[in-house]
């Protein structure tokens, strides 16, 4: 049997070495799930939305696995949580289950594949531009630290700095003290379609 489930922004709903409570069926919110090395960096590995599952909880669904990554709240989330005894058993008899649960990890891999991409193919401004660009809002501001866009493009903090300062001296953002205002859109994506 299903149980409603909700959560706040900023909380964990899930962290290395815990075991799974079951499968989360989000209707709204999204989930960040990042995995921390033992320096402390961080990297994001991808966000969960409604529809979408996360490959960390169904690793551990089908194979008896613990977390290895954290699963942060970062918008209000509303869902259903199945068990692990229900999630297998529909698994197995539900064939839209089934296919739903499948395609969405297939996806997931596809991401996993392009995140691998970016990291060791990608230039960093590359990188830097799409996730400020992804991260933007309908203003064009990106309310977030440069801890926080280190971990989006997989690198350190003080190179985040020093690309964004970088990018503020050639007039491509405005740096802000809650966060980066984009003041030429074209220029980042030129750059993104300059990636290598």
């Amino acid at each position: 049997m299903a149980k409603e489930f909700k959560a706040s922004i900023g909380e964990s709903i899930f962290s290395p070495g815990q075991e799974c409570p079951g499968f989360l069926s989000l209707k709204s919110g999204v989930i960040r799930v990042t995995l921390a090395g033992a320096s402390g960096r961080e990297v994001v590995l991808y966000r969960v939305k409604p529809g979408e599952i996360c490959l960390q909880t169904f690793s551990c669904l089908v194979d008896g696995r613990v977390y290895a990554a954290e699963g942060i709240v970062e918008s209000n989330i509303e869902g259903e949580m199945i068990s692990p005894k229900e999630f297998r058993m529909r698994l197995e008899n539900d064939k839209d289950f089934r296919q739903t649960v499948l395609a969405s990890v297939a996806v997931r891999f596809t991401e996993y594949q392009e995140l691998v991409e970016d990291i060791a193919l990608t230039a960093f401004d590359a990188r830097l531009a799409k996730v400020l660009l992804k991260l933007a809002d309908d203003e064009g501001f990106v309310r977030a630290s440069h801890a926080s866009l280190a971990a989006e493009t997989a690198s350190g903090r003080a190179y985040v700095t020093r690309r964004l300062s970088a990018f503020a001296e050639r007039q491509i953002v405005e740096q802000r003290p809650n966060g980066v205002s984009i003041i030429n859109k074209s220029t980042l994506e030129r750059i993104v379609a300059n990636e290598r």
